[in-house]
């Protein structure tokens, strides 16, 4: 009798683990090949349905950790984190899968997914300003994006996705020299002139081939005027002079202005 109540149990345990459904209410998970749920989940996720193929994605994972429909999962499961606009969990699961798997064929996609999910939430950097402070905005999601962005042309400059991420580079540098002249400007107005001052500098080094240099030259000027520093505001002066006729976005006003300055 005690064996037999023995065996009931372990057979009613073995049934409960076996049926046990899928998050979405679909076959039980142990009848279900790791090709089968990756299907599911691609078909959810060629549909639209992010959440869906996230939680098929999720489950192919925990039950079958390893081979390349758990690679592929982990990367398709990035890709649908950014469609949804979850840009933290996309870049998580991008880093862990070019942490985890740096010699995949389809590393490269990682990053650019990575530099994709950071980008989706700067591509309105300046429009959110509005009449706020400007220094209380955040710039690092874009600052992360291009960092993406640069790791996939520097790694592989061959990529099918390198052209795109160029272009997006080029669009990152200019959105963030404009939100750091909304700065210089915003310290400026306020007669906070040295550290207007600093932020036109940081222009000029760090984005100097940005249509924004000129700007930040002219902030100098003006800064260095209400300091009473004339010879400084001289030297501004004449580097804007002298790049006042180079095509917007290739002034070499930055590298002019360091030979100024030192």
């Amino acid at each position: 009798m005690r064996h037999s109540l023995t065996v009931f149990l372990l057979l009613t345990l073995a049934a409960c683990s076996i049926f046990e459904p899928l998050p979405d209410g679909s076959a039980p998970v142990k009848q279900v090949p790791v090709e089968e749920i990756y299907s599911q989940a691609k078909e959810e996720l060629n549909d639209g349905n992010y959440s869906a193929a996230i939680k098929l994605y999720e489950t192919l994972q925990s039950r079958y950790p390893y081979g390349r429909y758990a690679q592929q999962a982990l990367l398709e499961m990035a890709y649908a984190h950014y469609r949804q606009g979850e840009a933290e969990p996309a870049v998580s699961a991008a880093e862990r899968f070019i942490k985890q798997y740096p010699n995949n064929p389809h590393v490269d996609y990682a990053y650019y997914v990575k530099g994709l999910a950071n980008f989706n939430g700067e591509i309105s950097l300046l429009q959110s300003l509005g009449g706020q402070d400007p220094t209380e905005r955040d710039p690092k999601a874009a600052q992360d994006s291009f960092a993406a962005f640069k790791d996939l042309v520097t790694r592989f400059p061959d990529s099918k996705y390198a052209p795109d991420s160029r272009l997006r580079m080029q669009y990152l540098v200019n959105a963030l020299a404009k939100y750091e002249l909304h700065v210089a400007r915003y310290y400026l107005r306020r007669g906070a002139h040295i550290a207007a001052v600093n932020r036109a500098q940081g222009i000029l080094t760090q984005y100097p081939n940005s249509p924004s240099t000129r700007d930040a030259l002219e902030i100098m000027v003006q800064a260095y005027d209400a300091l009473g520093m004339a010879d400084l505001r001289d030297d501004a002066q004449r580097v804007l002079a002298n790049n006042s006729n180079a095509p917007a976005g290739n002034s070499p006003a930055g590298k002019s202005w360091w030979r100024f300055w030192k």
